[in-house]
This record gives C-alpha cells, sequence and structure tokens, in this order.
C-alpha cells in the first residue's frame, strides 16, 4: 500500500529571481537568475540534471506553448522536459513532478522550474484572455477581487463577524506583510504601510481594498531535487526533505450543490488533511513552524488560517489580530512578504514558497530569519473559492 514520499526526497538547491517589473528583462533571463542561484546551492553541474519540468501559467503572454523555453534558455544536456499549467498552483505542480520522478526512482536528480511575465501583458490585474480574442468566453464575467470578495461575505454571513472588524483584520494582514517584504531584497514591494493606510485604501471589490490585493510581477523560481543518499554522496549535510505533497482539484460540486455556504475554500481542507497524514502532523498549529498560504487577497490568507486547521472556524479574524501570524507571532505566515508584496508571477508562486521555507529551514534567510523552524508549510491556490485547485506541501529536516 501506499505510504506517500516522507523523506524519500530531499532539495538539494533552490533559487530565486528578483520579483517585480522586470521590463528589461526576457523570461529566459529570468530562468537563468533563478537557475544560477539554485544550482550553485546544490554543488552539481548542469549535465547532472537527468529532467525538468517548466510551470508557466499564462503561456499565450509569456513564452508560448511547449516546453522548449527552459530547455533553450538554460541549455538543458537533451533531457526530458514538460510543461505542466495548473492555475496559480502550477510551480507546486512542477515541484510535485520532480519530487514524484525521483521518488519512483525514475531519475536521481531533477529541476523545476516556475516563470511568469505578467508585466508584459499590459494589463494591472490578470489578463483577461476574452478581451480582443473572438468568440473566447474564458471566465467572461468573473474577476479574481469579485471573486474573492464573495469569499468575504461568505464568512461574514456565517460567522457574523461584522463588516468593520473583518476590514481590521484584513489591514492587520496587509501591513504584516508588507513589513515582512520590507526585509527582502527579492520582493517586489519593499516599503511598510499603516493600517490607517490599508483601511482608508482605494475599494477594488467591496471589502477588498487596493492594499488587500496581491502584487502582479515579473520573476522565476526553481528547485533541484535528489535522494537523501544521492546527496549525502555529494557531499550534502543538514538535509532538508520533502514530508508531504498534495494536491486536491474542484469538481464541480462547491458550485453545483448548497451544502458549500462560501466561507471556505473545500479543496484547502482536503488537501491539508491528506498532507497531514502523509508527513505524520497531528496538530498543526502546535507542530507547524511558518507558513507561506496563497494570500491572492488578504481575506483569502484569514480564511485559508481555518481550512489549514491552524486557526478554529471562525477564530481566525481574532487570532490573527492578536498577532499569531505575525513574524513573532506563533504560527509566521508570509515571512518573505508573501503573493502580497513578493509578488505573483503565476507560474514561479508555488516555486517561491518553497524557496522561502527552504531558506528559513537551512537558516539562511537573513534579516527575516526564524529562530529554529522545524516544519515549513505552503499552500499553493489557483482559481476561485469555487472552482479551483489547492496544492499543499510541508518541508523539514530529513528524518525529524
Amino acid at each position: 500500500m501506499a505510504r506517500g514520499i516522507k523523506d524519500k526526497v530531499v532539495i538539494l538547491g533552490a533559487g530565486c529571481s528578483k520579483f517585480g517589473e522586470r521590463w528589461e528583462c526576457e523570461p529566459a533571463d529570468l530562468m537563468a537568475e533563478a537557475f544560477e542561484e539554485c544550482i550553485a546551492d546544490a554543488g552539481i553541474e548542469k549535465n547532472q540534471i537527468e529532467a525538468a519540468w517548466q510551470a508557466t501559467g499564462i503561456d499565450s503572454f509569456s513564452v508560448g506553448p511547449g516546453a522548449m523555453p527552459l530547455s533553450m534558455a538554460l541549455r538543458l544536456p537533451y533531457i526530458p522536459v514538460t510543461r505542466l499549467e495548473n492555475y496559480c498552483a502550477s510551480g507546486t505542480e512542477a515541484f510535485r513532478a520532480a519530487t514524484y520522478a525521483v521518488a519512483s526512482g525514475a531519475c536521481d536528480i531533477a529541476l523545476a522550474m516556475g516563470f511568469e511575465k505578467l508585466k508584459d501583458t499590459g494589463y494591472g490585474g490578470l489578463p483577461q484572455r476574452s478581451r480582443g480574442v473572438s468568440n473566447d468566453m474564458y471566465y467572461p464575467n468573473l474577476s479574481a477581487p469579485g471573486m474573492f470578495a464573495q469569499l468575504a461575505a461568505g464568512y461574514r454571513a456565517k460567522y457574523g463577524t461584522s463588516k468593520e472588524d473583518l476590514k481590521q483584520a484584513m489591514a492587520h494582514v496587509s501591513v504584516k506583510s508588507h513589513a515582512n517584504g520590507a526585509k527582502n531584497p527579492k520582493a517586489h514591494l519593499q516599503r511598510a504601510i499603516t493600517e490607517e493606510q490599508a483601511l482608508n485604501a482605494a475599494m477594488i471589490a467591496d471589502p477588498i481594498g487596493l492594499f488587500d490585493c496581491c502584487g502582479v510581477s515579473d520573476g522565476a523560481a526553481c528547485a533541484i531535487v535528489t535522494t537523501p543518499e544521492m546527496a549525502r554522496s555529494l557531499g550534502k549535510k543538514d538535509l532538508i526533505s520533502v514530508k508531504a505533497l498534495q494536491l486536491c482539484a474542484s469538481n464541480g460540486e462547491e458550485g453545483g450543490f448548497d451544502n458549500w455556504d462560501g466561507s471556505y475554500v473545500a479543496t484547502t481542507r482536503i488537501a491539508a488533511k491528506r498532507a497531514y497524514e502523509e508527513a505524520g502532523v497531528t496538530k498543526p498549529r502546535k507542530e507547524i513552524s511558518m507558513t507561506e498560504v496563497h494570500d491572492c487577497f488578504s481575506v483569502t490568507e484569514m480564511v485559508t488560517m481555518e481550512d489549514l486547521f491552524l486557526s478554529e472556524d471562525g477564530g481566525a479574524v481574532k487570532d490573527v489580530l492578536d498577532g499569531v501570524y505575525d513574524a513573532d507571532g506563533e504560527v509566521p505566515c508570509q515571512i518573505d512578504g508573501g503573493l502580497k508584496c513578493f509578488g505573483h508571477p503565476i507560474g514561479a508562486s508555488g516555486l517561491r514558497m518553497l524557496y522561502e521555507m527552504y531558506l528559513q529551514l537551512g537558516g539562511r534567510a537573513g534579516d527575516r530569519q526564524l529562530s529554529d523552524p522545524k516544519l515549513g508549510l505552503t499552500h499553493n491556490l489557483g482559481g476561485f473559492p469555487h472552482q479551483n485547485v489547492v496544492s499543499v506541501a510541508i518541508i523539514g529536516q530529513y528524518g525529524v
């Protein structure tokens, strides 16, 4: 019987480009920037990589279909390279593919790369494919802020939370992430803000204001994975291993039936339960040291704390305001600034989250380093609250 991949695969190296408005760069430049850090960290030669996976979410606006952009940008040695797309969870999907390839014994060393050049699309937010494309009905009447604003409405309706309390908690989330991002030289947004600024910002989709929205950025992130035995043979010590990798996709039930009340993301709860079981985590709030979650909007982060079973149902507002998820709190969240401030190049985001967890676990996160973290959790969500794909990954010290 399958028992998962706990401690079967370790991260040999990881890298990340600077995120932001990288007008001067082509996608290949961003991939090379992340890869140079990654392979130097791994301490191997490029010809030792046996397979690679490329994640891009908006292919028509970046480099087109296929995986040759990665192979050509890095001049990979004629190895198998596959392009993956799974909404905003594409980066973690590439990591999952590389990890499973190593765990299965199909290869010893594999690369996962995620990247995106969103600023080149010309849109302030995510590009809408239906604009200017004949007969394309790709969510023509939906927007990301509009759909996640409904998550806020569903949450308020279920728990009787006042609009003022919800907005206060959302503002705290944003202020916290900006404070963390200000310590991160690779973040897109590196300026602290006040709660007053967050509360009085222009409204985007009530109750989501300007400072409740994540940054739209260019960037790339990657990781090289291998077996613990191979890593030891390469002289690596203090290994960081994959404890769990779980993915859950909506099947239409949330939007098609009345048993979902719109106050939570069902797929996150399912993926989290599976990930905790795979990793052997029984008390998440006590055992998880830190999280990087898909904070496309501040309300998403807040609700995700409950969906990950870190806060009790209906308790996230209080926990947020009590500082539980601040940098010096019980379970720090978005210690690198998150999507909110590090930025959100769709294909790169999941791998960027893993990059931060990897640095923290290795004690190499600089000014934002946490004290003795043991387990890091990443949560990558693509789509809308009622129709999405969610990936949850847990990494930590090997054998612990």
